[in-house]
């Protein structure tokens, strides 16, 4: 099995010109209107997020899967629970899964 690679993370927050100012301040991170990232800052691909419901402020990193329905299943076979998806967006698939220890992990498939 080829080891699955950290393609991407989050930062959920209530205040997204506050939180960017503090990343911009503490880390110099470069972000761009819709509040990503510049990969060669943070080096991987990351943005901040505001949902507008719970959970306001948390963090996630995105793991690079095949299948995201097949990955959720496996994760449940060994102990794992679904949180949210598989959903389906322009730039791919996601999906976020709870390990038995109640860690959040995010699944994703590019579109391509």
């Amino acid at each position: 099995m080829t080891p699955a690679k950290l393609v991407h993370f989050e930062i959920g927050c209530r205040d997204l010109p506050a939180t960017k100012s503090f990343y911009e301040q503490l880390f110099g991170w470069k972000f761009n209107d819709q509040f990503q990232i510049a990969e060669q800052a943070a080096g991987i691909p990351g943005h901040l997020v505001s949902l507008g419901h719970e959970p306001h402020n948390y963090t996630i990193f995105y793991i690079q899967v095949d299948d995201v329905a097949l990955a959720i299943h496996q994760a449940e076979t060994l102990g794992g629970k679904n949180l949210v998806g598989p959903i389906k967006i322009p730039t791919g698939t996601f999906a976020w899964i709870q390990d038995p220890q109640g860690n959040t992990v995010g699944l994703w498939k590019d579109a391509s």
